[in-house]
């Protein structure tokens, strides 16, 4: 049972000719993602402060966005969610999740630092996990500076930040570095094979498809022979325990559904703490789309609740 709104959308899309991402070039793709925010996306709400950071990178600095919520003071130590945008590891970027980093920071009372990481194909695999592990040990390095409690940093992201939120906590766990106090993965990418049910029942007419995925996992990862790296595909690792908790977020038209929902069940099975949400009548990419949807504005809310209970003092 799509959802009305969603199957609205689909069919005004289909309507007015938008191109499919596949057919568009990496930077009028990027271009694309980001004017279609207007459309979509609710006005990004107030919060007490902004400010733009340089996390230092493998290849140079990272650039990171630091949103402190409303009713917070500045010299007022927070906990904090570091964020990955989604956009298949080619598109997105600080502006395109703007307005969802703005709402958890302020529905959680957390600071949010969303991180810019390289994009494919300019950079390809692993230069979005380089980047995602360097900014995440940045941020936990200079806690104290950015008046955030170094021993309350949770990692997420929404699908290919998912993913690169889910490989994150499984390399500090492996480097044996303090683990971060939670995760939120929100329908993350988890197995680069995308051999799961719903890549075919799911493929065709939900806004993500088949060969969109093909796009985004060609200029990522072209070599098919990476795809079983864990840090390509975190489903993969032979060792899911002793990992953050986690809440999964998946949607039920989403190709990404399955390995989600997998993800899941494979930490719960492995002893970590994981909550699956399902919104079964949704499309994948939904959560930012408040403005049109309006499921996606209870998902932010749920998520924010579950951001706040989870690093509560």
């Amino acid at each position: 049972m799509l959802h009305p709104q969603a199957r609205a959308l689909l069919d005004l899309i289909a309507e007015r000719g938008v191109p499919p991402t596949h057919t568009l070039s990496p930077q009028e793709a990027r271009a694309v993602y980001r004017d279609r925010r207007g459309f979509t996306q609710p006005a990004p709400p107030p919060v007490a402060s902004v400010q733009s950071l340089q996390a230092e990178g493998p290849l140079g600095p990272i650039p990171l966005r630091l949103y402190r919520p409303l009713g917070t003071m500045p010299d007022q130590t927070l906990p904090a969610l570091v964020y990955y945008h989604g956009g298949g590891w080619v598109i997105g970027d600080l502006d395109t999740h703007d307005t969802l980093c703005r709402e958890l920071a302020n529905g959680s009372g957390c600071a949010v630092v969303s991180v810019d990481y390289r994009l494919a194909p300019e950079h390809r695999f692993p230069a979005a996990v380089d980047d995602a592990i360097a900014a995440a040990r940045w941020v936990r390095r200079e806690a104290a500076a950015l008046k955030l409690d170094a021993e309350r940093i949770a990692v997420g992201g929404d699908s290919a930040g998912g993913n690169l939120a889910a490989v994150v906590a499984i390399a500090a766990r492996d480097a044996g570095e303090p683990p971060f106090a939670w995760q939120l993965l929100i329908y993350p990418a988890t197995d680069q094979h995308r051999t799961a049910p719903s890549h075919a029942s799911n493929g065709q007419g939900y806004l993500l498809t088949r060969d969109t995925m093909d796009y985004f996992t060609g200029h990522y990862i072209p070599d098919a022979r990476l795809h079983a790296d864990w840090r390509a595909s975190p489903l993969l690792h032979p060792d899911l325990s002793r990992l953050p908790p986690a809440l999964v977020l998946t949607a039920g038209y989403d190709p990404l559904r399955d390995e989600g929902l997998a993800y899941a069940q494979k930490l719960s099975e492995a002893g970590t703490r994981a909550t699956h949400l399902s919104f079964e009548r949704q499309i994948h990419g939904f959560i930012l789309m408040g403005k049109v949807l309006a499921e996606a504005n209870d998902a932010v809310r749920l998520c924010a609740a579950a951001l706040r209970d989870a690093l509560a003092d």
